[in-house]
């Protein structure tokens, strides 16, 4: 391992616009990339490679399809490794699948999630302690390998909204319930021996 005093420097981000299957359902299904998604995607590696204060040197991304996709386009671009790491899926929807998307039970937890409440839970899914505990074990194992350098972290909406905020001490755990997480626009998170910093949260206030 790395020296602990050298941070590591995760850039988070959520994966492309993707479609699916069966729009307007709640599913745990991969889903598959649209042209704007792509589009989202080459336009956050031109980002990266233009910006002189960040070098990557490897992109993760979880075992989603859309994310899969997502972590390839961006690695080809930049020219760095591509690595699909578990734990950093989306929430899973258990018992949901095949309900409208807006369930009021699924509603009811993502609000308790990021209001503080990670007791909730999805019929026959996670609640917030599992979700958190397999993501933060996921970046801690990408950081530990990177310390020193920069990386690329392809997760997903609600990974950023419930889990950034809970890892990062500086910044409050409701964080994101007033803010939008648009597509491909990372938060920067420093970890080192001292803890998690959100040094840049993308997330836009709502209207």
């Amino acid at each position: 391992m790395s020296d602990l005093q050298c941070p590591a420097t995760l850039l988070v981000a959520r994966d492309g616009h993707a479609a699916y299957a069966h729009p307007g359902l709640l599913t745990d299904d991969g889903g598959w990339l649209t042209d704007v998604g792509a589009t989202q995607m080459v336009v956050l590696a031109e980002r990266l490679a233009a910006d002189p204060s960040v070098r990557i040197s490897a992109v993760y991304s979880s075992p989603l399809a859309r994310s899969v996709q997502s972590g390839r386009l961006v690695s080809d671009a930049l020219g760095v490794p591509h690595e699909v790491v578990g734990g950093l899926e989306e929430r899973a929807v258990g018992e949901l699948a095949g309900q409208q998307v807006g369930n009021p039970v699924m509603a009811h937890v993502m609000h308790a999630w990021t209001t503080g409440d990670l007791s909730a839970a999805v019929p026959g899914g996670e609640d917030g302690y599992q979700v958190v505990r397999r993501a933060r074990q996921a970046m801690e194992s990408i950081a530990d390998q990177h310390r020193g350098e920069s990386v690329l972290v392809l997760a997903h909406r609600w990974i950023m909204s419930v889990v950034l905020p809970r890892l990062c001490h500086n910044v409050r755990d409701d964080l994101a319930i007033d803010h939008v997480v648009p597509h491909g626009v990372p938060a920067r998170v420093r970890v080192d021996a001292d803890g998690w910093v959100l040094d840049e949260w993308p997330g836009h206030r709502r209207a």
